[in-house]
């Protein structure tokens, strides 16, 4: 994945990824918490997360709170992961391209069953998407692991639909700073 990329990552960002993939091998899926500034990189530790997921054969969901950055997300996503393809293609490890899709709740009756029936075949990799992730119709296949990004604008009922749609490791991500996050998670969402 890092030899993907068109720059080197910077030591906290490797750091990151790599206690987040060693909590992961854990017997108990993981639950963390990554905060940064906007622009500090918590899109590519997830999606380098996501690269390790995608080639263990498992499904990732990413839950954001607005459409408009569910798209910006799906763009970047697909961007990364299409470097990731294409270099291990290049070195001979062959994979396939992984399927990145949307999900929200504006999206037609019909393009929302598609990729819920495409979840639930296991043919998505990585599904971006808004509340509409939470919904008992949608299902996975081998949820292997949740993204919640601005995780301080969700509900912890919310974030926990999610999470009981199988066993998944929970990575959180919040620019917010972190003394608002804790009293989210002392008081709740009230």
């Amino acid at each position: 994945f890092f030899a993907s990329l068109q720059f080197t990552p910077t030591d906290d960002q490797k750091i990151a990824i790599y206690e987040i993939l060693k909590d992961m091998e854990k017997d108990s899926p993981m639950s963390r918490l990554l905060e940064g500034d906007v622009g500090s990189g918590k899109t590519l530790v997830a999606v380098a997360v996501m690269a390790h997921v995608i080639a263990r054969g498992g499904q990732v969901a990413l839950m954001v709170p607005t459409e408009v950055l569910a798209r910006q997300h799906v763009v970047s996503i697909s961007k990364m992961l299409l470097a990731w393809h294409s270099a291990a293609t290049a070195s001979g490890k062959a994979s396939r391209l992984p399927n990145v899709q949307l999900l929200t709740g504006s999206m037609s009756v019909g393009e929302k069953d598609a990729v819920r029936r495409s979840l639930a075949a296991g043919t998505i990799d990585v599904v971006v998407g808004t509340h509409a992730l939470i919904e008992d119709s949608v299902r996975f296949s081998n949820l292997l692991l949740v993204v919640v990004d601005e995780q301080h604008r969700f509900g912890v009922a919310q974030r926990a639909r999610l999470k009981d749609k199988g066993s998944p490791h929970f990575l959180s991500m919040t620019a917010t700073p972190i003394p608002r996050t804790l009293a989210l998670t002392a008081y709740g969402d009230h």
